[in-house]
């Protein structure tokens, strides 16, 4: 007779209150904390009881979260770049980073960190407003506004107004990603939604969307510094 399962080890998880909220969310950020939202007047019970059911989701996910977390820890001194390999090396005395080839020129010391995602972001400027600004040539189609930001849980986003907003941690993604990206949020210009016709859209000017939103699903949690 086989011995009988072990029950899973206890989950630490923070339980947050939503007036917005309509129903219980369970939600794992790319540290792998887990957060339970509930509505204001369900009881702390349905937390609990939510765990309980979404528990092997919720292990699978935390599995997940620790292998995108030993990719980031597996770089040692070096940061992706579009693809690309970038080599980090601290120099005395340095405020700003430069790129020289495959070498990041950053501060040695406490400004490290955020001297680095100042670059990224200047970068993705460049980058990302170079790309937007074909792909509109390429459908015919125009923006009013490009901005750079570090959004918890969107990678870029269009207005009805036309405005553009892109998620700096692209840059760390490969080429194809980030132009996945742009071109999904061009075909909102036409289309404001999800509809098979948006679809068709983007399916025309990046016909392996697919395999690049899989991609950006299965490592969002190693484009971190």
């Amino acid at each position: 007779m086989s011995a009988p399962a072990e029950p899973p080890a206890p989950l630490t998880y923070a339980i947050r209150r939503s007036g917005r909220a309509r129903r219980v969310r369970v939600t794992i950020d790319r540290a792998g904390a887990v957060e339970v939202v509930l509505p204001e007047r369900m009881p702390l019970r349905a937390a609990q009881d939510a765990v309980h059911e979404l528990r092997p989701w919720i292990d699978r996910r935390l599995t997940e979260a620790g292998r995108q977390r030993a990719a980031v820890l597996a770089r040692g001194e070096s940061l992706p770049f579009l693809g690309e390999t970038l080599t980090v090396r601290a120099v005395p005395g340095r405020t700003r980073v430069t790129r020289q080839g495959e070498r990041l020129l950053v501060p040695d010391g406490p400004d490290r960190h955020a001297a680095i995602e100042r670059w990224y972001r200047r970068t993705a400027r460049e980058e990302i407003g170079r790309r937007l600004d074909r792909a509109c040539a390429i459908a015919g189609l125009t923006y009013t506004r490009l901005t750079i930001r570090d959004q918890r849980t969107r990678w870029g986003s269009c207005s009805r107004a036309g405005a553009m907003s892109f998620n700096w941690r692209l840059l760390l993604a490969p080429a194809e990603v980030l132009d996945y990206v742009v071109w999904h949020e061009v075909c909102h210009l036409a289309f404001m939604d999800h509809s098979p016709r948006f679809w068709g859209l983007v399916a025309r000017y990046c016909p392996e969307h697919r395999e690049r939103a899989a991609w950006l699903r299965r490592n969002a949690g190693t484009l971190v510094l």
